[in-house]
Order: structure tokens, then C-alpha cells, then sequence
């Protein structure tokens, strides 16, 4: 299906919550595992290296991600449970393995799927075992954490559950950076700001875990016995919600897994989400464009970088395919700077550090970076700008506002400048390298899944220095204005000067 957003609340494990939040949808994001345009097959990653905080455990549950007879099954379940008849028919698919295929000519602007809120979990779903659903909400934990413990317990039930056509459909290993190894991530993604993001994501569920595991698990372990509930275990129903959970606007913005939707595949130009329809009482997207029979039909996972689309989904759409493509630039205050103490001050009031990261995209960069390079240059004798400078420079901002200082905007575009040919020399090294990368490896099986990762991440390094070698010629291109025109105002002044001699 399409897997999805980023909603976690504030409540358990605050870090956790703030770090991961920051779905800005309008209309809910729906994303998703996918295979778009990559050349190597995803089955080749079924087996997975010891991550060194955790041992390797295969879980029981779910199917091999190109499992038709599971998904069947599913549809099947889905029919029998209240799903009305469908134009699409769940086949295998060369984007994405599995996929949503129309069997009826479709038009632009049907809507579909129509899957009622009783096929759908979420948090307020009944629980198998209702003794542990109480003793979670008895603990006040928040949406993201109960419906992962929620769906471990309803995995555990086997076919006694209610959904163990749905959880046998699941992948039993999701595409996700979560089941990257620290040595892989280290490996592959070195030159890509994503890899930190991927460590904190990791760090984050284990934290997660670990805060139930000591607050609530372990005073009931006859409901939560470590043998089913345990960090593997966490490892895949997070992965599971990470690429799948939507959240649904006209639904309260309540986040939800959306059977059988989740098996729509993402396509970068596809401008279409989910959303509870009132009227029909379902769960619809309404397409928008028209389809022919066997034709895939995607869905959008929401305006995603290829950074993004990896750690959550574990694909990287073809290179200059995805119009949302962005790049992290990381710039920092120089600890020498003069006046370093007072920019860190000015930078806290605003929640923001002594480095920061700033999205880069082929057409420009936001005004946040601007202003936090500007701060980065600017003089001691500019100090009364600093709180202005740190203000604009957060996006927490309630307005952003452009601000301009002639005086130091050269400076500030060539720190902007060296900041991404640093980050180019990192890219072209890896990339320069990555031929030779794997000549090491002799079991076949490692082999495999060594080439499909690095290929992610070749792709991923190729699409974001792209991107950087663009803001690289528009900088340079700038800068050149910039001292051209000085150099013309200085050759005037000297004319004037002799002109009075």
C-alpha cells in the first residue's frame, strides 16, 4: 500500500514525537514501499545482517513482499468483511512488486477503493486481548506506540485474530532504513545527511521500546511477555507504520492503516490522496487522471524528497523524476567567530542549534538557510541584527520573513557556496568509490543485498549532488554578479576621481 506519514505525538518519550513529527499535509500524506525505476529486484534483500544493538530474529508474521496468494487471501477477506466490488485488482507489478491494477476502464476523477472505517485500525480499534488494550490506555500512550504494540499483540493471535488475513498480506521484513545495519548506514549513506536522520529514527524506536518496555510491560509481563513483545518485534510494527499509516483529515486527522489502500504504489507525479468521504462512509482517493484495463494506478506518498522516500518506503524514484527532490545542506557557526557565544543565544531563543540542516531543491533554497548564513558572516558590529537574523532563520516562525543585508551577502553566498562543494566532494567520493565497494563480500546472500543497498544508495547520492551541483552554478553565478558589479561601481569611482584631478 501507500506508506505513510510522520504524526507521532507529543506525549510518550517527548524527543521521539518532536523529532519525528512534521507531516505538513493538507490533505494527509500517504507513502509508501515501492520499487520505482530501480534495477534491482527488492526480493534480494530477504535476509538481514545482525544489527549490533539487537539479535536477528526472523519474525513469523506477514509474506514475502511479492506475495500474491497472501494478498488474495486478503482481498477475499476484505469482500466478505463489507469491501464493495472494486475496479482494481491486486497483481504483481513491475513498480512495486505488488500493486493495485485497473480491470475496468477508469475514469479522471472516479473515486475508489471506498474501504468503511470497520476495516480500518486505529487506536480505537478493539483489541483481541482487550486486558492489554486497558492497560496501555490506563498509561495514556499516544497513537503511534499503541497501534504498533496493538498490531504485535494481534500478529501474536495468529488466526485467531480478526486481522490475520490483513497481517499476513504485511511484508514480513518493510522497506525501511529501520533495518539498515549501523555499519551499512556508515557504508552507503556516509555522504548523505539522511544517514543522521536514519540513526535517529532507529535511536527513536528504541527508545520508544525501551520507555514501555520499563514503564508498563514489565509490571504485566502475562500481557506482555518478552518473547512476543520485544525490539525485533518493534523493529517490524514500526517499520510497518512508517510506511503505511495515513492520517486522515476528515476523520479527525486521526492516523489509521487503511487495508488494501496500502497496497496502492507511489508515482511522483500522481497528485492524489486519501480521505474519509462522509457521504459514502469510506475511506476513497479520487484519481486524477483516467486509466485503461491493467493500467497500475498509483497514488501520491506526499511531496517527499528521494531522501525521504528511502528512509521510510526503501526506494529512490529515477533520477530528475521527482519534483519534490531536496537535498540537506548542514552549516554551522564557526566555533572561532568572534561573537559565537551571543549567535548561539540568539539561535536557542528560537529552538534552533549552532548547526543546522536546510533543504536544497534544483530551483532554490528557503529563506531559513539565507538567514542563518547570514548570521553564520555577520560582524560584531552587526550584533543588534542577531536576534532578527536567528528569528528569520527558524522555521517555526509564524511568518517568514526575507530579510537582506547588501553589506554581507557576498560572504554569506559564498559560505552557502563552500558548504555545498563540501558536500559535493563527499558525494564524488563515494560515488568514485562505490565500484569497488563490494569486491569483499563472498556469501551470496550478503552479496545480494549488499549490491540492491548500495544501489539505493548510488541512486540517492546521484539525484542529491545533482541537486547541490545546481545550487553550485547559480551561487557561483551570483557571487560573479555580485563582484562584477562591484568591480564596475569601483572602476566609476576611480574615473570620477581623476576626472576631478
Amino acid at each position: 500500500m501507500a506508506e505513510v506519514t510522520k504524526i507521532l505525538q507529543s506525549v510518550l518519550l517527548p524527543p521521539f514525537y518532536h523529532k519525528l513529527d512534521g507531516t505538513t499535509n493538507s490533505h494527509f500524506r500517504l507513502h509508501r514501499r515501492n520499487r520505482h525505476n530501480i534495477s534491482i529486484r527488492c526480493s534480494s534483500i530477504s535476509t538481514t545482517e545482525t544489527n549490533k544493538s539487537t539479535k536477528t530474529q526472523n519474525i513469523p508474521w506477514g509474506c514475502e513482499t511479492d506475495s500474491i496468494e497472501n494478498a488474495s487471501n486478503l482481498q477475499k477477506w476484505l469482500t466478505e468483511s463489507g469491501l464493495p466490488a472494486q475496479k482494481l485488482d491486486l497483481q504483481r507489478v513491475d513498480v512495486g512488486e505488488r500493486g493495485l491494477v485497473a480491470n475496468n476502464n477508469i475514469r479522471k476523477g472516479e473515486r475508489l477503493l471506498f474501504v468503511p472505517p470497520s476495516l480500518v485500525i486505529t487506536a480505537d480499534s478493539k483489541w483481541s486481548n482487550s486486558d492489554a488494550g486497558d492497560v496501555l490506555k490506563q498509561y495514556n500512550v499516544p497513537d503511534w506506540p499503541f497501534i504498533a504494540t496493538y498490531l504485535i499483540s494481534e500478529a501474536s493471535l495468529m488466526k485467531s485474530s480478526r486481522w490475520s488475513n490483513y497481517i499476513s498480506a504485511l511484508p514480513r521484513q518493510p522497506y525501511s532504513l529501520l533495518y539498515w545495519t549501523q555499519s551499512e548506514l556508515d557504508r552507503y549513506l556516509e555522504a548523505s545527511q539522511i544517514r543522521q536522520r536514519a540513526v535517529e529514527r532507529i535511536n527513536n524506536v528504541i527508545g520508544t521500546y525501551n520507555d514501555l518496555r520499563l514503564r508498563i510491560f514489565s509490571k504485566h509481563p502475562d500481557l506482555f511477555p518478552e518473547e512476543i513483545f520485544n525490539i525485533e518485534t518493534f523493529n517490524w510494527s514500526f517499520g510497518i507504520l512508517f510506511s503505511r499509516l495515513v492520517r486522515l483529515p476528515s476523520m479527525d486527522g486521526r492516523v489509521a492503516l487503511v487495508p488494501w489502500a496500502d497496497m496502492l504504489n507511489h508515482n511522483c507525479e500522481v497528485e492524489t490522496f486519501l480521505d474519509y468521504d462522509k457521504s459514502s462512509q469510506g475511506i476513497v482517493f479520487t484519481t486524477d487522471r483516467a486509466y485503461l484495463p491493467g493500467e497500475q494506478v498509483f497514488i501520491s506518498y506526499g511531496r517527499k524528497s528521494n531522501g525521504e522516500l528511502l528512509l521510510s518506503y526503501g526506494f529512490v524514484p529515477k533520477e530528475g523524476t521527482n519534483p519534490s527532490d531536496s537535498v540537506e545542506v548542514s552549516l554551522a557557526l564557526k566555533k572561532s567567530d568572534k561573537c559565537y557565544k551571543e549567535k548561539v543565544e540568539a539561535l536557542k531563543k528560537h529552538r534552533l542549534s549552532a548547526s543546522e540542516c536546510f533543504p536544497v531543491q534544483v530551483t532554490g533554497w528557503p529563506l531559513e538557510l539565507m538567514a542563518f548564513a547570514y548570521l553564520v558572516v555577520s560582524p560584531p558590529s552587526m550584533s543588534r541584527q542577531f536576534e532578527e537574523m536567528a528569528a528569520a532563520a527558524s522555521n517555526k516562525a509564524t511568518s517568514k520573513k526575507d530579510i537582506k543585508y547588501p553589506e554581507i551577502e557576498e560572504d554569506a553566498l559564498q559560505f552557502i557556496l563552500d558548504s555545498c562543494e563540501s558536500s559535493i566532494s563527499k558525494y564524488s567520493k563515494f560515488l568514485q568509490a562505490s565500484g569497488e565497494m563490494d569486491l569483499d563480500v563472498t556469501n551470496p546472500k550478503q552479496l545480494n543485498r549488499r549490491v540492491f543497498l548500495k544501489q539505493l544508495a548510488v541512486d540517492l547520492c546521484t539525484s542529491e549532488r545533482r541537486i547541490l551541483y545546481r545550487s553550485q552554478y547559480i551561487l557561483r553565478r551570483r557571487l560573479r554578479d555580485i563582484r562584477s558589479g562591484e568591480l564596475r561601481a569601483l572602476n566609476l569611482f576611480d574615473g570620477l576621481k581623476n576626472l576631478f584631478k
